[in-house]
């Protein structure tokens, strides 16, 4: 299976509450993720942009972080985190993430079901 960036879907909205929009770009929607997840997507946040705090049940989620700096809500503690880190928010914990920088913030979000 291929999925051509030219067929990718792509969608923007406001997310828990964090200022601003964040744009979504579906790499594999959750049909090709086999049952095992339901999001994979590039994520755009401009600066001062956010997603906001949020819990995660029955699944967790992973960013990797392609461009870009930001502060990462890890159960409440603040981290900066930049290009070439990855966070993990595994089954029953929060996070989110601010745009703390002064260019886009780029990532990969995967979440994958933890039951």
């Amino acid at each position: 299976m291929i999925y051509r960036a030219d067929a990718l879907d792509g969608f923007e909205k406001e997310m828990f509450g964090g200022p601003g929009t964040t744009k979504f770009t579906k790499i594999v929607n959750e049909e090709g993720l086999a049952g095992k997840g339901r999001l994979f997507n590039v994520v755009n946040l401009k600066p001062g942009c956010a997603i906001g705090s949020h819990k995660h049940s029955g699944e967790l989620e992973i960013y990797y972080v392609l461009k870009g700096q930001g502060t990462y809500n890890d159960n409440g503690t603040s981290i900066q985190v930049k290009a070439g880190d990855v966070t993990v928010c595994n089954d029953g914990e929060v996070h989110g993430i601010l745009n703390s920088g002064t260019e886009d913030l780029d990532m990969i979000a995967l979440i994958l079901f933890t039951k």
